[in-house]
């Protein structure tokens, strides 16, 4: 294999490895934030389901997709737009997996035009999602 050859392919080996480290980076500070967790979204219950983290704000919710290099929030939603028309704990059989999908009606940051998501969690998750929209007066009535 001539020099050219060599440069090349451990150029893209430490190109692998840079981005490999960033993405590990990324997905660690995201899991550590205050008011994370993990939260898979879809369009619709059967999927297909795209992971992810969540993070609580004063006024939005935002979602970072797991598989993803980018800094900034894959989707945000207002904390006011957000609305839980239903959930389901997921079971096998007859045994919960402590899993909830809940199904909201959100309104994004950026258009402001209102659509349905399916959001996957924890229960324990789900008890903090439920709270966060309900602490203000204002959401009297929106989560079941």
């Amino acid at each position: 294999m001539s020099g050219a050859a060599w440069a090349v392919v451990v150029g893209a080996a430490l190109l692998l490895v840079l981005v490999t480290l960033l993405w590990l980076s990324r997905t660690a500070a995201l899991g550590r934030r205050v008011g994370s967790f993990a939260c898979a979204t879809a369009d619709r219950r059967d999927g297909p389901w795209a992971t992810g983290v969540a993070q609580y704000g004063a006024t939005r919710l935002y979602w970072w997709r797991r598989a993803s290099l980018l800094p900034r929030p894959t989707r945000v939603w207002r904390r006011a737009g957000i609305v839980v028309l239903d959930r389901d704990v997921v079971a096998v059989g007859d045994v919960p997996t402590g899993v909830v999908v809940a199904r909201c009606r959100v309104t994004p940051e950026r258009d402001g035009a209102s659509r349905e998501v399916h959001l996957r969690m924890s229960t324990e998750a789900y008890a903090g999602f439920t709270s966060w929209i309900e602490a203000t007066p204002s959401r009297v009535g929106t989560v079941i």
